[in-house]
């Protein structure tokens, strides 16, 4: 099957989500298999999920996703460049997916991919070293040396869809054809809803308010999520502080992105004696150059007690398989013989698998036992143990 691979983390999964998978198979075919690549218990821009991997797997599963693959924690975390690289390698590794479709603010796949061709020239790397030499921020000086190496097509790099794409399609190669999808309603980040669209950041935020998210869900939402049994990082905050106070600047330089060159380190080291909340931290460890986001992730690495070291540098050593429907099964059959990673739907085979790959599911179930922190209702050690795949 040549099926499509869609990367997310359906934080939580909406109608914008839906539109995006409907919209896919419109262009490529109604029957086309859809493969999604999801974050597990924590997010890119550092925090908790709203709720468990296994409720938003059933949430993409309802929307029109076959088959959901997990994004191992150690790229699920990381920047953008990083986060694409180890999603784009789960969807390559499968053996059946032959596109990418991701949203886009532009909706113009030509001018992503020429931008994502000049970002791999020297001009843009002698561009972008002259632009962080300012002390600006990494995501405005790559903005600003994009236009100087590509032209004007470079400025669709404001938007977080677009530039997360062109990531995507660098770390695709000549291996998936990509397709952008015309983002519809709400912008990212967006504080109010437009026609039938919320974004998810919205909607988290009304979420842990108490409120009715039902209306921008769309069918098949499961009623847990609509109750109100979410994570909040609130619940983990002094322990967050705790190991953040305990760290040394060596300690923050082993993080990956700890940005030990220009001195950044010793700035947090600062910032964890002084803070009284995590808000106070971020804060006190941004600068012009260091985004808010980049200190939270870094912030999560601490608690988490992970390092750049514990990244494996070839990307994910196995294919976990969170959930499927029919079509997921077939695509599960065909990928036995097409896969060129081991493909893990039981916990238990991960004992059978080499050092690396064992490595790295035990850094995952870390990551979901200190997730389960994040409750009101503390859940127990062991979910990716005692938790199988969905099946619809």
């Amino acid at each position: 099957m040549n099926a499509v691979g869609i990367v997310a983390e359906y934080n939580p999964f909406h109608r914008g989500h839906a539109y995006h998978i409907a919209e896919t198979r419109r262009l490529l075919g109604k029957d086309r298999p859809v493969v999604c690549v999801m974050s597990g218990s924590w997010v890119q821009r550092g925090e908790c999920a709203l709720t468990d991997k296994w409720t938003r797997t059933a949430l993409a599963l309802n929307g029109g996703a076959d088959l959901v693959l997990e994004l191992p924690l150690p790229w699920a975390i990381s920047s953008a460049e990083g986060f694409a690289r180890g999603a784009v390698t789960v969807l390559k590794a499968t053996g059946v997916v032959e596109f990418i479709s991701f949203g886009s603010e532009s909706g113009c796949i030509e001018d992503l991919y020429q931008v994502a061709r000049g970002l791999e020239g020297d001009t843009y790397r002698a561009a972008l070293r002259e632009e962080l030499d300012k002390g600006i921020s990494f995501a405005e000086a790559r903005q600003r040396a994009g236009v100087k190496a590509v032209g004007k097509q470079a400025k669709c790099l404001r938007g977080a869809n677009d530039s997360l794409g062109v990531e995507y399609i660098r770390a695709a190669g000549e291996d998936l054809s990509a397709v952008a999808i015309l983002r519809q309603g709400a912008s990212h980040d967006s504080d109010r809803p437009e026609k039938d669209f919320a974004s998810a950041s919205y909607l988290r935020e009304k979420l842990r308010r108490g409120e009715d998210i039902s209306p921008w869900l769309g069918e098949g939402a499961p009623e847990g999520l609509q109750k109100g049994e979410i994570a909040c990082m609130e619940n983990v905050e002094r322990a967050i502080l705790a190991r953040l106070r305990q760290m040394d600047e060596e300690d923050f330089a082993a993080l990956p992105d700890s940005g030990a060159a220009e001195g950044l380190p010793g700035r947090l080291r600062k910032a964890a004696k002084r803070a009284a909340s995590l808000k106070e931290f971020y804060a006190l460890g941004k600068t012009r150059r260091y985004a808010h986001a980049r200190i939270r992730r870094l912030a999560l690495w601490s608690f988490l007690g992970m390092t750049e070291a514990d990244r494996p540098t070839a990307g994910p050593t196995y294919l976990r398989v969170l959930g499927m429907n029919g079509q997921g099964k077939r695509l599960l059959r065909e990928m036995k013989g097409r896969a060129t990673l081991p493909v893990l739907t039981k916990s238990a085979h991960i004992r059978d698998m080499g050092e690396p790959a064992r490595a790295l599911f035990a850094l995952e179930c870390r990551g979901s036992d200190l997730f389960g922190l994040c409750f009101d209702r503390i859940k127990p050690c062991g979910m990716d143990y005692t938790t199988g795949p969905i099946v619809l």
